[in-house]
């Protein structure tokens, strides 16, 4: 188990991840992020599309949380239950899309994300037990975003260490 955080330390942990985040996909470059093959035949884009896929979900269920609400159902077909399969039906549902509309997305949700952590109150955000998807995890930046350090960033640091040559 985590250390739990504060309101004002979580948001800024959260901008100190996305900060890194952006700062990888601005070494990347967009002329970069549509090429092909950076993992599993994805492109950045693909990856980007992925991570926010998932953020959005992470979005909906604080939203729910929030209000003491039920959990809007995902956007995928509720047949949906393994990750395999979402990731494959986010990958076709982003794949045609512009790299511009993927990356408002990315940047529209991750500020939906800061927004609705702004809005509980600290003691909501101080209780393991307040976030059951959680599983008694306290919500942190580095939760936010382990996903994308665990899977995706080092196939994207291996990508671009092979785009430049060195």
């Amino acid at each position: 188990m985590g250390t739990t955080l504060s309101k004002t330390q979580l948001i800024a942990e959260l901008h100190q991840e996305n900060a890194f985040w952006q700062a990888l996909l601005n070494e990347i470059g967009e002329a970069n992020m549509t090429q092909p093959e950076v993992a599993g035949g994805w492109s950045i884009k693909d990856i980007v599309a992925h991570l926010t896929g998932w953020r959005r979900r992470t979005v909906q269920r604080l939203q729910a949380a929030l209000s003491r609400e039920e959990v809007a159902p995902p956007p995928w077909p509720p047949a949906l239950q393994e990750d395999d399969e979402i990731n494959a039906w986010i990958y076709q549902a982003n794949r045609d899309r512009s790299l511009a509309a993927v990356l408002n997305d990315e940047r529209e949700v991750f500020q939906q994300l800061v927004d609705i952590i702004a809005a509980f109150p600290e003691q909501d955000l101080q209780d393991p037990e307040r976030f059951a998807w959680l599983e008694g995890e306290p919500l942190s930046g580095a939760l936010c975003f382990g996903h994308f350090h665990e899977e995706h960033e080092p196939d994207m640091r291996a990508w671009l260490k092979r785009v430049r040559g060195s």
